[in-house]
């Protein structure tokens, strides 16, 4: 029996795909899709996993041809089939997890989305998730009872930046109060590729209904490059919030790190406004807005992170 791991990327996710299968040195698997008149869905595998270890890859991000749900939905559709045709283990491989936002309750009879998603997953008998960055890996872990992997980014962006900022001193800046354990964790990245630990620091953010007030900096960035680090950006309002704050606090340069870059309505504002000077993403969803000057971004691949995970997982 072949003993290669089985790589499948649904519509919408085969660029990456097969980026993926290009770092593991196998093709991907092929799929039948079929549309109905009536807006239902089939995908179909198109060769027998009966006893092999098989791995669908999924970024679950709005487009204009998919929603998050459908998307959602024919993951879930196809991680069961599989399933029946008699896998002996389905990885689910997701470079950004839809719903990981809502992982609290934050209000009285609040959904905790990210619980209910955990749930579909299981009853369509997925043994193991993967994920980039989630919103909060401790929520994402405690949501699943069955195995998760949790990939990061952040030495891929610390090699990335280095060569811009040269012997300038830096201060790693979480945009709220919450995203201070991923500041930690990017300055250790940091630390381990430089060995120099540089301070942090982070603006005062309240949210309600919308609306986001504070502007409060707690932390020193007079004369440095400050380097703002969030795991996603869909309107642009919180990271050109600080951006702006981190200027009016003395910082030389402000360099953006976002691993999701959703760039939805509003967020063309991060280009025109000046306050941003480069923006750092990966390629785990398409922007919905593009910038108008390439420049301003600089897009790193995350396609190893997931190829290493299913090697590593493979030879469990």
């Amino acid at each position: 029996m072949n003993s290669d791991p089985v790589l499948f990327a649904l519509e919408g996710s085969q660029a990456f795909g097969h980026a993926v299968a290009s770092q593991l040195g196998v093709n991907l698997a092929d799929i039948e899709d079929r549309a109905f008149e009536d807006g239902e869905h089939k995908s179909r595998p198109q060769q027998s996993l009966r006893g092999r270890d098989v791995y669908v890859l999924h970024t679950l991000f709005g487009e204009n041809s998919l929603s998050v749900n459908d998307k959602l939905l024919r993951l879930l559709f196809f991680i069961a089939t599989i399933k029946d045709a008699g896998a002996k283990r389905v990885t689910a491989l997701v470079p950004y997890l839809a719903y990981a936002r809502k992982d609290r309750r934050s209000k009285s009879q609040d959904p905790v989305t990210t619980r209910y998603v955990a749930q579909l997953f299981e009853a369509m008998g997925v043994d193991c998730v993967v994920a980039l960055e989630v919103h909060n890996q401790g929520a994402f872990d405690n949501a699943f009872r069955c195995r998760t992997v949790h990939l990061e980014a952040r030495s891929l962006f610390v090699n990335a930046i280095m060569d811009r900022i040269g012997n300038e001193d830096v201060v790693i800046v979480s945009p709220d109060a919450g995203g201070t354990k991923r500041v930690d964790r990017f300055r250790d990245a940091w630390a381990d590729t430089t060995g120099e630990q540089p301070p942090t620091a982070f603006l005062e953010k309240r949210r309600s209904e919308g609306k986001i007030t504070g502007d409060a900096v707690v932390g020193d960035m007079t004369g440095k490059v400050a380097i703002i680090v969030d795991d996603m950006v869909a309107s642009g309002t919180t990271l050109l919030r600080a951006a702006e704050a981190c200027k009016n606090k003395g910082a030389t340069k402000v360099f953006g790190v976002i691993t999701h870059a959703l760039f939805g309505p509003g967020s063309d504002q991060l280009y025109r406004a000046g306050a941003m000077d480069q923006l750092f993403i990966t390629d785990s969803v398409t922007p919905q807005q593009e910038p108008e000057e390439q420049g301003q971004v600089t897009t790193i691949a995350v396609a190893g992170l997931f190829a290493q995970a299913v090697r590593e997982l493979h030879t469990d």
